[in-house]
């Protein structure tokens, strides 16, 4: 893949009902073990997710759990041009081959309700998911406003 791609990843923590986010460190963000080992290492009582961004194309939402991370894929697409992207949908078992991807619209795959239970139904995420005029950090700022941290968001992205 050449050139390393503009990403930045957040993670964002609940602390006794409040959000908290706080930038992972770049070396974090070479694979997605590494930022799920970044994630499992913040080991916060509440609950823990991340989100990256990489080149304004595209976004990762990952959430560590007891039986592994669940996963959510901004643009299935990105994976031709992107090692992080195919990883993901490697990991998710998702059985779409390069031909397929060449030729479809962008869309989003994994597990919608990665947020449900925190105040992100799956249905408002996929009509963020599916408002292409956006680029990715957008609409993870649209994620943010709806789930009550985009302050603390925006504060990090300034930064």
């Amino acid at each position: 893949m050449g050139t390393q791609p503009d990403s930045h990843g957040v993670s964002v923590v609940q602390v006794d009902g409040k959000w908290r986010c706080t930038t992972v460190a770049d070396r974090a963000l070479g694979g997605l073990a590494d930022f799920e080992t970044a994630l499992r290492e913040l080991r916060a009582a509440g609950a823990v997710f991340g989100l990256v961004d990489i080149d304004h194309e595209f976004f990762v939402i990952v959430r560590p759990g007891p039986g592994g991370a669940r996963l959510l894929l901004s643009d299935a697409t990105a994976a031709l041009d992107y090692d992080l992207a195919a990883e993901v949908l490697e990991r998710l078992d998702a059985d779409i081959d390069d031909d397929e991807l060449e030729d479809a619209e962008p869309f989003a795959e994994g597990d919608l309700g990665v947020l449900a239970d925190l105040g992100l139904p799956a249905g408002v995420l996929g009509v963020i998911l599916a408002d292409t005029d956006l680029y990715a950090d957008e609409q993870l700022m649209r994620i943010a406003q709806e789930m009550g941290f985009d302050d603390e968001f925006a504060a990090i992205l300034d930064s």
